[in-house]
């Protein structure tokens, strides 16, 4: 069994965080939010037993990572750079990359820009596409709107402070409810019954049925999320994080010159059968993925997970990811 190690990284001006498993061709393992490294402790051994190393990072903004003061610092340009240097700094030409929610938006933007640095790319509950919306309206408009009728925490995160002052003074209640609401067994309530003014997001996230322990997530677990997101000072716990929704203006932006860009290299996708994201996604979406990314070698929907399928239904989605990453040894 390989040693896992935490090693240090000099991204786009800033430093990353990372935990490395193994030897071998290249997997780097991108969260979103609340995401962290630790998000991928189920794949690392599994993926370092087939022959590959596995590098799951903690983003810029998160956990062990710098955590840049300006929202703008965090836009898909600068990702994309932070992964370049992943590659530069460990002397690689390219690795397949594995991203989760916002993680998923960045690694299908990196596949799309530039494919000689991709082996392959797994987008986990985001489909290709998906993220790009009505490309004639800003994100932020495209918010508001849907703000004016009822609460949208899209558009509550916008605005710099409330969302970090609220969601920072109780870390570990915010993120066990939120754990349990994306979950298989949560329920994200339905917002349209809350209007914006006066509702904060934890008002539209229920308590958990029963207490953790959960089958996918221990007390021991949730210590550590606590722990890392707090590294910044308890008032700063989510800034990073919200940093992400906060650049949708300029991430629209910057992607206007890549909007027709395919995906050429192999490619998969795996989400949770319960994932609010594949139920609020058109009925085509997975359709128009399957047209843009024409070397999609696994489009896999898991049976009894919800937004975090890899935590919920480790073996099934370790299953899925090795059966993608064989196709590429034997490549």
């Amino acid at each position: 069994m390989s040693e896992l190690m935490s090693i240090y990284i000099n991204g786009h001006g800033i430093q990353l965080h990372g935990l490395s498993q193994g030897h071998g061709p290249l997997v780097v393992f991108c969260h979103g939010f609340p995401g962290l490294a630790y998000s991928w402790r189920q794949q690392m051994q599994t993926v370092a037993d087939q022959g590959f190393r596995a590098l799951a990072l903690d983003m810029r903004g998160y956990g062990r990572s710098d955590r840049p003061e300006n929202f703008s610092d965090y836009h898909v340009d600068n990702q994309i750079a932070d992964l370049e240097c992943v590659l530069d700094q460990l002397g690689v030409s390219k690795a397949v990359f594995v991203g989760h929610d916002f993680g998923a938006n960045l690694v299908w933007s990196l596949a799309s820009r530039k494919p000689e640095l991709v082996a392959g790319v797994v987008g986990v509950s985001v489909p290709f596409g998906y993220a790009l919306g009505d490309n004639t309206i800003k994100p932020s408009e495209m918010y508001a709107g849907i703000a004016a009728e009822h609460f949208f925490h899209m558009h509550y995160f916008q605005a710099l402070g409330p969302a970090d002052s609220e969601l920072s003074q109780d870390s570990r209640l915010f993120l066990t409810r939120l754990f349990w609401a994306l979950s298989a067994e949560g329920n994200l309530l339905n917002w349209t019954n809350y209007p914006s003014d006066g509702t904060g997001y934890l008002d539209v996230l229920a308590e958990p049925d029963y207490p953790l322990p959960w089958s996918w997530l221990s007390e021991e677990d949730m210590d550590v999320y606590v722990k890392e997101y707090e590294r910044a000072g308890k008032q700063q716990a989510f800034t990073g994080g919200l940093s992400s929704y906060r650049v949708a203006d300029i991430n629209w932006q910057l992607e206007q010159d890549y909007l027709d860009n395919d995906i050429s290299v192999p490619a998969a996708f795996i989400s949770g059968s319960e994932d609010p994201v594949l139920k609020l996604m058109s009925n085509n979406a997975l359709e128009i993925m399957q047209q843009r990314v024409p070397d999609l070698r696994i489009n896999c929907i898991i049976e009894q997970a919800g937004h975090f399928v890899q935590q919920e239904q480790a073996v099934a989605f370790n299953d899925a990811l090795l059966n993608f990453l064989s196709t590429l040894k034997a490549n």
